[in-house]
């Protein structure tokens, strides 16, 4: 029996698609496209703070007080993100491009990142005194009571004295040499058996500035040559950036 026609009052008229399920894919694209964003915006973030690895190009002034002394140093300049906060610290640790005494920048990113340039970084330890002389103040009463053997020839117009084996410094050898005027310069060194394989913290040296401030310092045997101006640069560096007794300081210079 062949069954009457359908009338059009009696076909169901409900789309292909419902309005829910239009609903539910048009929410669903809105969330794909937020969530994209999203992980654009996080993977920019992320790639930059990678990127940095810790540094920052920020110049802005940040007070550290250690001790008696307190000092304003440009963010870029400080080496660990948790320092670059204004505080009262133990110490503070500084990375610096030598000869140029300057902070972190992407033109120089390559002496920060790349470990067979870091040997033109000096890396500067600033904490509150300890002992109530530096290390050339340390030259007569202690350093003097440890050499073992004759000195002889060092480099650039330097002594270099060996250190009993029992002393405790592992193969340093002390570097001298007379100032007129001051006391004799000394550095520590653990010197390499060619340039090539210079670290970037072969040498250490430490001098006092400011009220009560110890500046151990850090840099390479191949800047040896250096040994005069980048003494007085480290000097010159901090007590540039101490403020004075009035509670203004020497202005932070633009740059790197």
């Amino acid at each position: 029996m062949v069954s009457p026609p359908l009338s059009a009052s009696m076909i169901d008229e409900r789309p292909l698609i419902s309005s829910g399920l239009v609903y539910r894919i048009t929410s669903g694209i809105a969330v794909l496209a937020a969530l994209t964003v999203a992980i654009s915006l996080g993977g920019h973030w992320l790639g930059e703070r990678i990127s940095l690895g810790g540094h920052t190009t920020d110049t802005k002034p940040v007070s550290v007080t250690i001790g008696e002394d307190t000092l304003r140093l440009a963010a870029n300049t400080i080496r660990f993100p948790s320092e670059r906060v204004d505080s009262a610290a133990e110490r503070v640790d500084l990375y610096l491009t030598w000869p140029q005494m300057q902070g972190f920048s992407e033109a120089d990113r390559l002496r920060f990142d790349d470990v067979s340039q870091s040997s033109s970084l000096i890396f500067l330890q600033l904490s509150q005194s300890t002992m109530s002389r530096d290390m050339s103040g340390r030259l007569e009463p202690i350093y003097s009571h440890i050499m073992d053997g004759a000195p002889y020839a060092g480099p650039y117009g330097l002594t270099a004295h060996r250190l009993r084996a029992d002393a405790g410094y592992n193969n340093e050898i002390l570097l001298t040499a007379p100032r007129s005027g001051e006391p004799d310069y000394v550095v520590r060194c653990i010197l390499p058996a060619s340039s090539a394989s210079a670290t970037s913290g072969d040498c250490q040296r430490d001098v006092k500035v400011g009220k009560d401030l110890s500046v151990l310092y850090r840099f390479s045997s191949n800047q040896l040559r250096d040994w005069q101006t980048m003494d007085a640069a480290v000097q010159g560096f901090v007590g540039a950036h101490l403020v004075n007794v009035s509670g203004a300081s020497t202005p932070i210079a633009e740059g790197r």
